[in-house]
C-alpha cells in the first residue's frame, strides 16, 4: 500500500468520525424532550393537593379575578406571569369541564380553573416551591378541593348602588367569601348560631336564597378551617362560617355578582369577611 493511499484512508476515516459525531450531536438536540405545560396535581405537606403545570411549578389564583377576567396587568405580570396551555390535559382528580381558556384584555390567552385565571409566582424559583400563597391576602395557591374561596371587589347591590362591607352605601373594595367557583355567599341576619331560620321545610323559598351545600374540605390560608361547620338544614348539609349558615342569592346570575347585599334592603343578607363576628 502506497504512503499516499494510506494518507487518503486516514483522512477519509477522520472525516467519517467527525461527521458521525456531528450527526449524533444534532440528533441529541432534536430528541430533547419538550417542556410539558399540562396541568398536574402535586402533594404538599403544608397545603395538601395543589395544582401545578406539567413541570411541577405551582399555580395560583388572584381574588381580584372574581368576575372571571384577569385583573393582573402591566407590572403585576412581572411578579405573577400568566399560565396558558392550549388544550391542557387534566390529570386524574381534575374535571375537564372546570378547565377553560379566556382572552385577556391585551389579546393573550390564559388558562382558568373553575373560572379563576391561573398564574405563576416569580418568587418560586423551582418546582415544589409555594412561596406565593397568601401574598397580600389576595393570592392563593390553586387547589382542586377548596370548600370556599375569596373575592376582592366593589360590592354592587340589586338596586345598582355601591356598598361597603358594613352594608352601607359607599365606594370601596371588600374581600369576602365565595364558593370555590367565586359565587358570592351570604349570611341571614335573623339566623342564630349554626341554625338556619330562613329555609322553609318544604323548600318553597330555597330558590330565592339557596342553601350553600358543602362539606368542609379546604379553605384559603387566611381563613381558619375550624371556623367552618356542617349543619343539617331541612335535610340538606349546609356549611356555616363562625356559626353563620351560608346561602347564595338566586338572582346572582354570574360569578362576582353581589346583588344580595341590598335585597330586600341593606343589612338583611350581608356578605362575610375575615372580620365577620361569630354568632352567639
Amino acid at each position: 500500500m502506497s504512503p499516499l493511499f494510506k494518507k487518503t484512508v486516514v483522512l477519509f476515516s477522520l472525516a467519517a468520525v467527525l461527521f458521525t459525531a456531528c450527526s449524533k450531536k444534532k440528533d441529541d438536540v432534536i430528541k430533547e424532550p419538550e417542556v410539558s405545560l399540562d396541568l398536574k396535581l402535586a402533594a404538599s405537606a403544608t397545603f395538601g393537593s395543589v395544582i401545578t403545570d406539567g413541570t411541577g411549578k405551582t399555580l395560583y389564583c388572584f381574588v381580584k379575578d372574581a368576575n372571571s377576567a384577569s385583573n393582573c396587568v402591566d407590572g403585576c405580570l412581572i411578579t405573577w406571569p400568566v399560565y396558558y396551555a392550549e388544550n391542557a390535559t387534566p390529570p386524574v382528580g381534575l374535571n375537564a369541564a372546570d378547565i377553560a381558556t379566556i382572552t385577556r384584555a391585551d389579546g393573550t390567552k390564559q388558562t382558568t380553573y373553575k373560572g379563576w385565571p391561573l398564574y405563576y409566582y416569580a418568587g418560586d424559583k423551582g418546582k415544589d416551591e409555594i412561596k406565593g400563597d397568601g401574598v397580600g391576602g389576595i393570592w392563593f395557591v390553586a387547589k382542586p378541593d377548596y370548600s370556599v374561596m375569596m373575592a376582592s371587589q366593589q360590592l354592587v347591590g340589586h338596586d345598582g348602588k355601591n356598598y361597603t362591607a358594613d352594608s352601607k352605601e359607599g365606594v370601596g373594595i371588600t374581600v369576602y367569601l365565595t364558593d370555590a367557583k367565586g359565587r358570592t355567599l351570604y349570611a341571614f341576619t335573623p339566623d342564630t348560631f349554626n341554625k338556619n331560620n330562613f329555609t322553609k321545610p318544604d323548600l318553597s323559598n330555597n330558590a330565592v336564597w339557596p342553601i350553600f351545600e358543602s362539606e368542609i374540605l379546604n379553605v384559603p390560608s387566611v381563613l381558619k378551617k375550624a371556623d367552618f361547620t356542617v349543619i343539617t338544614s331541612v335535610g340538606k348539609n349546609q356549611l356555616t362560617y363562625k356559626g353563620h349558615p351560608l346561602y347564595y342569592f338566586g338572582s346572582d346570575a354570574a360569578k362576582g355578582e353581589t346583588k344580595g347585599v341590598s335585597y330586600p334592603r341593606p343589612g338583611v343578607w350581608p356578605i362575610l369577611t375575615l372580620n365577620t363576628p361569630p354568632l352567639n
